[in-house]
């Protein structure tokens, strides 16, 4: 599939997943339509010398809605970055922002290029450059547009852009909150880094502490119980996979990767595969396991629970037909095609949607934006106070028993809250209630047939959304 292609097929999945939503709720004629358009893009070009050359760049920065503000989506350096890529992600990020009751509107763009071509000081004067057409646009700021690292860039990239915003604005005392995904000790917050493979790992706890959840899918027992293939074990795949074998220990029998996969019946330990990908820059090769040429085959095997954690359209309707997991969980960004959505419901194969799954990162950005703004770090206020306290019950325990309390229960009380466990255990409590609100919304909503996951989460971000553009008058 054409880059041209791929991008505008995105486009199109997203506006048939909303007419599909749309067609079940009464809204104003119109109102379909203004959901659906971009609210504004902007393509920049520019020159970058580069030692005895000149190159021209272009990217791009897309808000599909700005009914929330700032508006938020990730900046990708990527050779598929065009525009139609840019719209629709930005309105996958408006309505993963609604499912999840993050107050921010819908943004996404980039760059096209590859960035493994460039040294580190090339890629930072492109960076820098870039950011600087954004920003002088007004497309990069605390209030109005905020990014995130995506496919292509990282905590680096994001401080390149934070210096380039201080340097046009000096004056702005809220410039840490221009970007989120920084390093902690420029602004950034613990946990960022993991946020959306542990978000898809809490989405996945909320999915299998439901027993009706799982009897649906014609799965059995717990977490641990399954057998699972990833694709992608990059950020999120990587995350994902260490978490689940971790905590969990499910069986994890494939991993798909771009030149190729690895597959174990019995198990492929995550940790050794990655030390192995960073060793020698990919999978094949690794010992003692099958590796097939053909990764995307891969997709089709037998297992209980398919995760696509990498690319968009790896499930088609040249391949949805094959599909033999239970339960398909969409760790990356539309990783379904709108045909393959229809084949697989067709089939009784359930699906867990991206707009939830995958909306880890953007709520735990939300907190480092808050973090920002506030100019404080979270828990700061009240962590010596807890501790205070713990140790307050632990003397009154003693002195009422007249015994030593252990000290792994002293060293638990009188601790105090970290701010990495305030991020863990708010974006676990933020992925478990949307998980809940789409199970209401599929008992309260559903005839006689089951209503879908995704059709469920599409319907509470429309009404969120309408609800949040009629109260400002933008329908």
């Amino acid at each position: 599939m054409s880059v041209e292609n791929a991008a505008s097929g995105l486009q199109r999945n997203v506006a048939q997943m909303v007419d599909h939503a749309l067609s079940l709720i009464d809204v104003p004629e119109g109102v379909g339509a203004a959901l659906k358009a971009c609210a504004s893009v902007v393509q920049v070009s520019f020159p970058v010398r580069l030692g005895g050359r000149i190159e021209v760049f272009t990217g791009w920065r897309a808000v599909h809605s700005a009914h929330r503000l700032p508006v938020k989506g990730g900046l990708r350096f990527s050779l598929d970055m065009d525009q139609d890529h840019a719209e629709a992600l930005a309105a996958l990020m408006t309505y993963k922002c609604a499912v999840v009751d993050v107050p921010f509107g819908g943004s996404k763009g980039g760059l096209r290029i590859d960035p493994r071509q460039y040294d580190d000081p090339g890629l930072e004067k492109i960076t820098r450059r870039f950011s600087r057409e954004l920003i002088r646009r007004g497309y990069i700021s605390p209030a109005e547009n905020v990014p995130a690292p995506d496919l292509g860039t990282s905590q680096r990239e994001m401080t390149w852009i934070l210096d380039s915003y201080t340097e046009l604005h000096p004056e702005d005392l809220n410039h840490l909150a221009c970007v989120t995904g920084k390093p902690v000790e420029l602004g950034g917050i613990p946990g960022r880094l993991e946020a959306t493979g542990r978000g898809v790992k809490y989405a996945l706890d909320a999915f299998f502490s439901e027993p009706d959840a799982v009897r649906e899918t014609g799965l059995q027992g717990s977490l641990r119980d399954q057998r699972v293939i990833i694709q992608g074990l990059g950020n999120v795949g990587y995350h994902l996979a260490r978490l689940l074998q971790e905590r969990d220990a499910p069986r994890i029998i494939g991993i798909i990767e771009r030149e190729g996969a690895l597959y174990d019946e019995g198990g492929l330990d995550v940790a050794e595969v990655h030390a192995y990908m960073l060793r020698t820059g990919g999978i094949e090769g690794f010992p003692a396991v099958s590796f097939q040429r053909d990764g995307a085959r891969l997709l089709e095997a037998d297992c209980d629970v398919l995760i696509p954690a990498a690319l968009e359209n790896v499930i088609h309707a040249g391949n949805a037909e094959r599909i033999r997991a239970r339960l398909v969980v969409e760790a990356a960004n539309g990783p379904c095609t709108w045909e393959a959505d229809r084949i697989l419901q067709a089939r009784g194969i359930t699906i867990l949607p991206d707009i939830f799954v995958n909306a880890g990162g953007v709520v735990v950005s939300y907190f480092e934006w808050l973090r920002n703004i506030a100019h404080v770090r979270m828990g700061r206020l009240q962590r010596r106070h807890e501790a205070t306290r713990g140790q307050h019950v632990i003397t009154a325990i003693e002195m009422m028993t007249n015994r030593t309390v252990p000290d792994w229960l002293r060293e638990s009380l009188t601790s105090g809250t970290e701010e990495i466990d305030l991020v863990r255990s708010a974006l676990d409590d933020t992925m478990r209630l949307a998980f809940q609100e789409i199970r209401e919304t599929r008992e309260v909503e559903s005839d006689e047939a089951r209503m879908d996951y995704r059709t469920a989460a599409y319907l509470i971000a429309l009404r969120k959304v309408i609800r949040a553009r009629t109260d400002l008058g933008l329908n």
